[in-house]
């Protein structure tokens, strides 16, 4: 599942999660980025499984009972779940090496000349200045706050 602001919209939408219940129990798979994570645990996928999403969307996880893990990936048996979107590559390369193995995945890094250093080191909430993380906390305040009462609804339903 693909995250962004736009899973809000969708953490109502029994079709949808329905979907990804049937689909995700036979699944070898189940996975997600960003706050798509919020999605699976929609659909009750993530109950018991250590799992992680958007720093800002973290405490939202427990809700549906996953265990929240702060790290860029977690794998936990066949539920692999990635935190905000650049962490998406270093999914998308540990999914591969889980696949394919470690040499395909080094390849792959390869190709896509992925050696990241960015010009801040401000893309954790543990390593942003203070100021720069209770700007964007600030600013996002509205949005989460509507998040979070979606998630609240969606876990009551899977109660």
């Amino acid at each position: 599942m693909p995250g962004g602001w736009g899973v809000d919209a969708q953490l109502g939408d029994e079709e949808l999660l329905d979907f990804l219940r049937s689909h995700g129990e036979r699944a070898r798979y189940v996975t997600s980025v960003c706050s798509g994570a919020l999605l699976l645990g929609a659909a009750g996928l993530l109950r018991g499984y250590r799992a992680t999403t958007h720093w800002l969307s973290l405490d939202l996880l427990p809700l549906f009972g996953a265990e929240v893990v702060r790290e860029r990936v977690v794998h936990d048996r066949n539920r692999i779940t990635g935190a905000g979107v650049t962490s998406g590559i270093d999914f998308g390369l540990a999914l591969a090496a889980e696949l394919f193995g470690p040499h395909v995945a080094q390849r792959i890094q390869l190709a896509i000349e992925y050696a990241p250093a960015p010009p801040f080191d401000s893309g954790s909430p543990d390593t942003a200045p203070d100021d720069v993380r209770r700007a964007l906390s600030r600013d996002s305040r509205d949005a989460l706050a509507r998040r979070r009462a979606l998630v609240e609804a969606a876990a009551h339903r899977l109660a």
